[in-house]
């Protein structure tokens, strides 16, 4: 389970909640105003969730691709942009 600190807690005690991190694989969730704003997350965790949404990036392109009409050749595109 995360742990949670106010945002002025996290000022204060930011580098203990990095150590925390990067040395025991903690997850701490920064609240404000009672609401979870902002994470400090292993990277092992960020690389994940980055994976995870290029993933459904690419799920999402291919079922657009699949559309008729909706593909613009590579040749068009570079000479409408003169390129």
């Amino acid at each position: 389970m995360p742990r949670r600190m106010n945002a002025s807690q996290a000022r204060a005690a930011f580098a203990e909640a990095v150590n925390r991190v990067v040395y025991g694989g903690e997850r701490t969730i920064i609240r404000r105003h009672g609401r979870d704003v902002a994470a400090v997350v292993p990277m092992k965790d960020l690389k994940t969730l980055e994976a995870l949404e290029d993933r459904l990036d690419l799920e999402e392109a291919r079922k657009i691709m699949k559309k008729p009409g909706r593909l613009i050749a590579w040749e068009k595109i570079k000479a409408d942009l003169g390129l």
